[in-house]
């Protein structure tokens, strides 16, 4: 999934490309990818984009006189510019193209979704803020204003373990199961320990974990070619994703905990004192 990181990436690449450049058109090839009706779809055509934003995970996209076009890119969900769109119209199929948003200049870029549960949306308001998604965000971990009481704050009478309650939106916009192993880990923290039983040392030591691990991530993003990203983000990860290889801090093997729909990963020596979590998923299948 794109997390902060990838999709600010994504905010500078089409700040960029698409800045100062008319919609005119836009095709849905997916119906299931929009989740409004009124504005139409096509109530973004013919207006010129004045500014591309990033609310946690998501994209906005804002034209001159007319509404926004905000995206969310899910789990399997991604954008591909196309410096020359293909001629004529994309044809609905079993592909993973969901919707094509073609540019005066004949550039523009596809949002592709893989896989099966197609939970990629893309919404026309005329606010922000009328997207629920957007609403009921978090502050964001790389605002300004984030400091360290403000993480304080936000975790007091948090009964969550720190990796759940860092992966909620509504708490901390933005991070997702990849950077909240990463964060988890810099920060020498179980993923199952309680939120709000953080001393202050722990909680400076969070606060910077997570700073460091977010802004580290968008600064190897930057000026990365969207299609290049995902690589990207791979090629930096510590632990996430790199179960039954060495830990590159300690040399201890990264271990996995999996759960119905997706797992995390950690180092022992680095975050549990050594001793390996219990996997759940794996105790019952050895029953």
């Amino acid at each position: 999934m794109p997390e902060l990181p990838e999709v600010e990436a994504l905010k500078d690449f089409l700040t960029e490309n698409l800045v100062g450049h008319e919609i005119v058109r836009v095709l849905p090839v997916a119906v299931s990818v929009l989740k409004t009706y009124d504005p139409p779809l096509s109530a973004v055509e013919g207006h010129e984009v004045v500014a591309v934003r990033r609310y946690g995970k998501f994209l906005d996209v804002e034209t001159g006189g007319g509404p926004h076009l905000v995206t969310h890119l899910a789990r399997a969900g991604w954008l591909q510019w196309k410096d020359r769109l293909p001629d004529g119209p994309p044809r609905p199929g079993k592909g993973p193209l969901a919707l094509r948003v073609a540019l005066e200049t004949g550039a523009g870029f596809d949002l592709t979704e893989a896989g099966t549960q197609k939970r990629l949306a893309v919404y026309v308001v005329a606010d922000p803020q009328q997207v629920p998604g957007v609403a009921r965000l978090g502050p964001d971990p790389l605002a300004g204003d984030f400091d360290e009481a403000r993480l304080t704050a936000l975790l007091q009478g948090e009964r969550r373990r720190l990796k759940g309650a860092l992966r909620d939106q509504s708490l901390i916009a933005g991070v997702g199961n990849a950077y909240s192993d990463e964060i988890l880990h810099a920060a020498k923290m179980s993923p199952f320990k309680l939120a709000a039983s953080l001393t202050p040392e722990e909680t400076r030591r969070l606060y910077e974990a997570l700073r460091a691990t977010l802004t580290e991530a968008v600064e190897r993003s930057r000026g990365v070619a969207a299609g290049r990203l995902k690589a990207e983000k791979r090629s930096g990860l510590r632990v996430h994703g790199r179960t039954g290889e060495p830990c590159p801090v300690c040399d201890d093997t990264i271990r996995e905990v999996s759960f119905s729909d997706s797992s995390l990963q950690y180092c022992p020596t680095c975050q549990t004192g050594g001793k390996p979590l219990a996997d759940r998923r794996l105790s019952r299948l050895l029953k």
